[in-house]
């Protein structure tokens, strides 16, 4: 939407969308769907659209009926990567069939190579969409992990990729003219991986809206109540890439009358797994965005110690209910809580460090109160209209055009 109200939007490549009452959209409208419906786009996209859809349907239904066999992480026909793979060579025909429409192309970690290798033959400029930290710097700290937590292992998916997968993604890289990545830490991580010259712009995620009946911190009652637990929440993947073996093992330090744990998310492993790490933890499984929120506001403090991340967007959407968070800067919202107010930066690794932040908030609820306050002020700064715009400026800067005469793929 950045690009198309910038006037530089010449077509949107995507796997599966439902916009302006295509096939997918009436799909949408069914029971049982939310992975169709989940992509709904603004219907004044629909003329820009070009839809590859077909394996990353088989994908989706392998995932429903139980085809494992067919989603193999990389050998898999329909694996994620394999849906990569195809798309990239889609777009990319469309690139060379018809380069003069186009000034740039703008493409996503491991979607990318052949898309990019069109473009650098018909002298077209390259923005990398760069959502997490390198994979070297990735791998680094995930095979760390898995000797520091060898029991934790069986969690860390995101360290598994081969060296031929690794190699394509750095192939992308080269190739890119300039990076977009949303976080200081997915910044660092490139500092040894890419050409000094090459440029590569921060530009954070935007925080949700949240409608007062929805959260924020005048609608959450009973926060100043020393006599009740502190609810703490953890929300993601199950793993220890977003540091949940540390939380764990920072609320067995703690007293489990004054403190109440509660997990939701995707387990990776069976929740049997996660129980005996620590049994107290109240568990809730994955719900559509507005019932997020809805359990975030019923919430008093966020946590997500992760270990490598991009930015995760629900460090915001905690920040919009009013949950002051505890996060690591390798989570990629040091900008968030910089300066103390909305929330606490921890050392990765670190469930002590967790522990005594989390003892600061039962004990001070009138500081908990008014770090409540000013999480919500701190979200409504990271702004989406923000974020167009830079990410607008990035792409202006790169391709060197003006944004009623450029377009991007």
């Amino acid at each position: 939407m950045a690009f198309f109200d910038a006037h530089c939007l010449a077509e949107l490549h995507l796997g599966i969308a439902a916009c302006g009452g295509n096939s997918f959209a009436r799909l949408a409208a069914l029971p049982g769907v939310s992975e169709i419906r989940r992509r709904t786009y603004d219907a004044r996209l629909r003329e820009f659209l070009h839809l590859h859809p077909w394996r990353e349907t088989a994908r989706l239904l392998a995932e429903r009926f139980g085809g494992d066999i067919f989603l193999t992480q990389e050998s898999g026909l329909f694996c994620v990567d394999a849906v990569y793979r195809s798309f990239d060579k889609a777009v990319a025909r469309r690139v060379a069939s018809d380069a003069n429409r186009f000034a740039a192309v703008y493409c996503y970690e491991a979607a990318a190579l052949n898309t990019f290798r069109a473009a650098k033959q018909y002298g077209l400029r390259c923005i990398y969409d760069l959502p997490i930290a390198h994979w070297r710097t990735s791998k680094t700290l995930l095979t760390e992990e898995a000797e520091r937590l060898p029991e934790w292992e069986k969690t860390l998916v995101g360290n598994r990729d081969s060296q031929a997968m690794c190699d394509r993604k750095d192939a992308e890289l080269e190739l890119a003219d300039a990076v977009v990545c949303p976080s200081e830490f997915v910044k660092d991580s490139l500092r040894h991986n890419i050409s000094a010259a090459k440029p590569v712009h921060v530009i954070p995620f935007g925080s949700p809206i949240v409608d007062r009946e929805i959260g924020g911190a005048e609608c959450r009652g009973g926060i100043r109540e020393q006599t009740r637990p502190l609810k703490v929440l953890f929300a993601g993947g199950m793993t220890q890439r977003k540091g949940l073996a540390d939380l764990f093992k920072a609320m067995q330090l703690l007293d489990p009358k004054r403190f109440e744990l509660h997990v939701m998310g995707s387990p990776i492993a069976g929740l049997e797994f996660y129980y005996k790490q620590y049994p107290a933890f109240i568990y809730h499984a994955t719900r559509p965005h507005h019932q997020v929120l809805q359990l975030m506001r019923s919430m008093d403090v966020f946590v997500l110690p992760s270990i490598v991340e991009g930015r995760a967007q629900v460090q915001q959407e905690a920040l919009a209910c009013g949950l002051p968070i505890i996060v690591t800067r390798n989570a990629g919202a040091e900008d968030l809580v910089e300066d103390g107010r909305a929330g606490f930066l921890v050392p990765f690794r670190s469930p002590e460090a967790i522990a005594s932040k989390l003892e600061t908030l039962e004990r001070d609820r009138d500081l908990l109160f008014a770090m409540s306050q000013s999480a919500v002020v701190k979200a409504a700064e990271v702004s989406w209209k923000s974020y167009r715009e830079q990410l607008v400026a990035a792409v202006q800067d790169c391709t060197d055009l003006a944004a009623e005469v450029s377009q991007v793929s």
